[in-house]
């Protein structure tokens, strides 16, 4: 072959291998866009009507008449906004050696999608204000607003959202019970076990038969004033990513502030058992003090303050329009 064909040759081969990488190369640009999606606006004061009529029923103790009519409630709630609700019944034993009845609430919607998110929260109060000021009400059942009922507020708002426009992943929401009938304090008695019964419970043995999502994201106090948000230790452990992706979120529409970049307490909470039993990575959104009040958590926690003149709108939306854009933008 004479040399001005071999130039010639190179140079249709160079323009063949230009031609096969353009596409390669615009395929992967396109796999980094981001697509578009209209995020509905969280309505605070829905989420916060929905915190008042929970307290509104009393403590929600397992056993008693509030805990009773406040399952129906969430059951018909929202049954109103999913495609199936499901009551898990189960049984557990306290601290106390005493076995208690306890109900799981499930709510899934689009159930035949393959890619699941997990959100979470607990629905019953705590019958103990072991960390009160006033020994006198150490036995005392409390409202539970912040710790409890506002997790519910905000994923029975997010779930109302759901059925005005649904996400394009399937998501179920779990509202555990029995979370929070760990021994008082002045008993110094400490055993992981003895707390989140119900998310025990669930996480061997879920609604569904080998159930598996690609995340969860559990709510718990996250309803107070001026709440502050930090990086769990049990979720940056176990659920690095997607710690790092929810915290990221919340700073790309403005609430960075207040999900802060630095790492907070160590919680035994609900996420803790679905990380070790069910294995699905999971992070608490948490609110802490920092140590300001004695007890790391928020400043009325365990105790009869915890009511519902404690619950700020403005908090219930920022957590709400976090989770809610997380979820829309899968």
């Amino acid at each position: 072959m004479k040399p001005k064909y071999i130039l010639i040759s190179l140079f249709a081969l160079l323009l063949v291998m230009a031609g096969c990488e353009q596409p390669q190369n615009a395929s992967r640009k396109k796999t980094q866009t981001r697509k578009v999606v209209t995020v509905p606006q969280f309505n605070a004061d829905s989420a916060f009507s929905y915190v008042s009529k929970q307290v509104a029923f009393g403590p929600r103790v397992p056993g008693t008449e509030a805990h009773r009519i406040c399952a129906a409630w969430l059951s018909n709630k929202l049954n109103n906004y999913a495609d199936t609700v499901i009551l898990q019944r189960f049984k557990a034993r306290t601290y106390d050696n005493i076995t208690r009845n306890g109900t799981n609430i499930i709510a899934s919607f689009n159930p035949k999608e393959n890619k699941r998110v997990l959100l979470m929260a607990h629905w019953d109060s705590r019958p103990f204000a072991d960390h009160d000021d006033d020994e006198a009400n150490f036995k005392t059942p409390i409202d539970g607003a912040n710790d409890g009922a506002s997790g519910v507020g905000v994923l029975i708002e997010i779930a109302r959202q759901f059925s005005l426009q649904s996400p394009e992943v399937g998501v179920d929401i779990v509202f555990f019970d029995l979370e929070d009938w760990g021994p008082p304090t002045q008993l110094e008695l400490y055993d992981e076990n003895y707390w989140g019964l119900g998310s025990q419970h669930w996480s061997k043995s879920p609604h569904i038969y080998g159930y598996q999502a690609a995340y969860g994201i559990l709510l718990d106090m996250v309803g107070a004033k001026g709440a502050v948000f930090r990086k769990e230790y049990y979720s940056k452990r176990d659920a690095r990513y997607i710690l790092d992706m929810v915290w990221k979120t919340a700073d790309d529409i403005g609430y960075g502030n207040f999900f802060i970049n630095e790492d907070g307490i160590t919680a035994t909470d609900d996420h803790y058992f679905v990380n070790k039993y069910a294995k699905i990575p999971s992070i608490d959104i948490i609110h802490v003090e920092d140590g300001k009040s004695g007890n790391s958590f928020f400043e009325h926690w365990h105790t009869t303050e915890d009511n519902l003149d404690k619950i700020d709108r403005k908090t219930l939306n920022m957590v709400g329009q976090v989770v809610m854009t997380v979820v829309y933008w899968e």
